[in-house]
């Protein structure tokens, strides 16, 4: 049964990775639902998260493909319980449409949206918050006359403790310990 998944991927800051990526999931058909891109804790090392709807065994296949690509240091799946998670949005509203009655009060109160900018044709809302109270907030601006509307993709952490620094530290740890390759020279 398809269920929705967060894919969290680290990888080393290079050029085309992304492209690399979306190969896999297109070649499964997997269409992603949201993706940001962002720097990691650790230095040089970029993070991927992509919302995606498939079957466990699919997500588990494109985990496993992804993490093989060169640039790719850790891959982690989760679901909905598994992280806390946030997006952002901004509606631009007319401000005749927003300026009747108290609105604007209500609005910012009962949604804790914020006011970004107010001119005289126009006011900027913003709104953190997951998808539903999104997705709310938008139905209710509608009947105000929403000019523009956009919504940045999710941002996740997740409810385990173990980070990415730990991930990082046990396999520069595993490495110290292998024995050093012997390079042959002609």
């Amino acid at each position: 049964m398809k269920q929705e998944y967060t894919i969290s991927l680290f990888t080393e800051d290079h050029i085309g990775i992304l492209s690399r990526i979306t190969l896999i999931l297109t070649r499964r058909q997997i269409n992603i639902e949201s993706i940001t891109a962002s720097e990691s804790a650790v230095k040089g090392v970029q993070m991927l998260t992509m919302v995606v709807t498939t079957t466990p065994d699919m997500v588990n296949k494109v985990a496993r493909q992804i993490e093989k690509l060169v640039d790719v240091i850790k891959v982690f799946v989760h679901t909905s319980p598994e992280i806390i998670c946030q997006e952002i949005a901004l509606f631009k509203v007319t401000s005749r449409g927003l300026m009747s009655g108290s609105m604007i009060g209500d609005l910012v109160r009962k949604h804790h949206a914020r006011i970004l900018e107010v001119t005289p044709e126009y006011i900027v809302v913003e709104k953190s918050g997951n998808k539903a109270e999104i997705t709310d907030l938008l139905a209710i601006l509608e009947p105000c006359g929403v000019l523009q509307f956009v919504r940045s993709g999710r941002i996740a952490v997740t409810r385990q403790v173990k980070e990415l620094n730990a991930y990082l530290k046990e396999m520069e740890e595993a490495e110290r310990g292998r024995p050093e390759k012997l390079e042959v020279y002609n």
